[in-house]
């Protein structure tokens, strides 16, 4: 079982200043942060590799692992739930589905909830009580149009009071954006820069012909944004696998690597920088590797 609450820090952890915990994925003196999530081909969780196993590229170059480390440290969550009328069929389960992700919830995570339909907003802010999110999801009603991108704008904002290191999105959804007054490049950068991850219940209809241009969209918009992150999409086209959805993602929230390098001196230029980690396990099984796709470096 991983260990409850901040990561100690090992020995020979180059660069990295205490006011910066584990979790975070910016440079920080000369280390970078990249938190990565395995699992088998039929999405469980791979808690046990070595740090040899893995293999990590800045743009071409391959770089040396300096940090490596497991941890289920705790977590600042953000909840956007879609109540838009193209979620009426869909509220109640949709509702249930996000509070039993809070189920697992630490003694030292925190979350907000941001519903959205013709605007987003905030109606709960950070606490630990999630008794407060559970009354909420329950009085969830559909309503209006959908204004997805200008939901994360909103929960990008928030994010920057988060008081823990390591910070998620859990988005639910139909992913059928057609309110917002954001464009998506415009909200993408904004994700990027906010070092978090994003995890997505999609819930689409499995009757393509029932979809609206928005909607057939949604699933497209939605993978994109959470793969760039390290997190991941969970396409529902059945409303009984809401639970078992949500269950996973708990999980997959909690289980993470964390691996550290140090970028070159010549790339200290504010940019954003694409990486790649690859995972080779000593016993040849094929495993799919999900991580942030980047890092912005400071500028000299």
């Amino acid at each position: 079982m991983l260990p409850q609450g901040p990561l100690t820090p090992r020995m020979g952890r180059p660069g990295l200043s205490p006011e910066a915990p584990p979790g975070t994925i910016r440079v920080e003196a000369s280390l970078a942060l990249i938190p990565v999530h395995v699992a088998t081909q039929n999405g469980a969780s791979v808690a046990d590799l070595p740090k040899e196993s893995f293999r990590l590229f800045d743009g071409d170059s391959e770089k040396n692992i300096s940090y490596f480390a497991q941890e289920d440290a705790p977590v600042s969550i953000g909840v956007l739930l879609d109540t838009s009328a193209s979620m009426q069929h869909k509220m109640r389960r949709s509702s249930e589905a996000a509070a039993s992700v809070l189920e697992t919830a630490n003694p030292a995570d925190e979350f907000f909830l941001i519903e959205f339909n013709e605007r987003p907003k905030l109606t709960v802010p950070f606490t630990s009580d999630t008794d407060q999110l559970y009354r909420r999801f329950m009085h969830a009603g559909p309503f209006g149009r959908t204004s997805l991108l200008d939901a994360l704008h909103l929960a990008s904002v928030q994010m920057k009071k988060a008081r823990n290191a390591r910070k998620a999105l859990l988005i639910v959804s139909d992913g059928g954006d057609n309110h917002s007054r954001l464009s998506r490049s415009q909200v993408r950068s904004e994700v990027l820069e906010s070092d978090l991850q994003m995890y997505a219940i999609g819930i689409f209809d499995s009757d393509a012909r029932k979809r609206s241009p928005e909607e057939a969209n949604g699933p497209g918009l939605l993978e994109e944004l959470a793969g760039e992150t390290g997190g991941r999409q969970y396409r529902v086209d059945n409303l009984d696998e809401l639970a078992s959805v949500a269950h996973r993602i708990s999980i997959d929230m909690r289980n993470e690597y964390l691996l550290g390098f140090s970028p070159a001196d010549a790339q200290r230029d504010g940019k954003y920088h694409r990486i790649k980690v690859t995972v080779n396990p000593t016993d040849g099984s094929k495993l799919n590797v999900f991580y942030r796709r980047g890092y912005y470096a400071p500028a000299q």
